[in-house]
């Protein structure tokens, strides 16, 4: 359960049509939490998600000079203000995840790395909702 104090929220965020934004937008309706687009209301709580990227790093290359592991890095940094004060200060949160690459599998592999990506943002979501719980 969240606070009474986000029983209304409004989600400021960078990127409205990312996984964490959508993962965010159903945890917080789960919680029984209304969300709320009015901007002027200064009683509703607002979550300000700050960042949210995803980074692909090279891992490892073959004797080729061909990727062949790469890393998933997921960031979502957020904040929380409700009633002209913060609750929560400016945070950050990453996750990492590694995958395999074969140029032979090259479709496969990009949507691998669409659902790994969309596996991050939900865990993601999963520990902001816990922090939000906290408060």
């Amino acid at each position: 359960p969240l606070p009474r104090s986000l029983a209304v929220v409004r989600i400021d965020a960078v990127d409205t049509q990312s996984d964490f934004y959508f993962g965010l937008r159903k945890a917080l309706q789960a919680a029984g939490t209304r969300i709320d687009g009015n901007a002027a209301d200064r009683s509703v709580a607002v979550i300000h998600v700050l960042t949210d990227t995803t980074r692909n790093s090279i891992l490892s290359v073959s004797t080729k000079n061909v990727p062949i592991e790469y890393e998933l890095t997921y960031t979502v940094r957020f904040s929380v203000d409700a009633m002209g004060r913060q609750l929560i200060a400016p945070e950050q949160r990453a996750l990492v995840r590694d995958y395999s690459y074969s140029e032979n599998a090259q479709l496969a592999k990009e949507r691998e790395r669409s659902i790994l990506s969309a596996a991050l943002a939900q865990e993601l979501t999963a520990v902001v909702m816990r922090r939000l719980a906290s408060l």
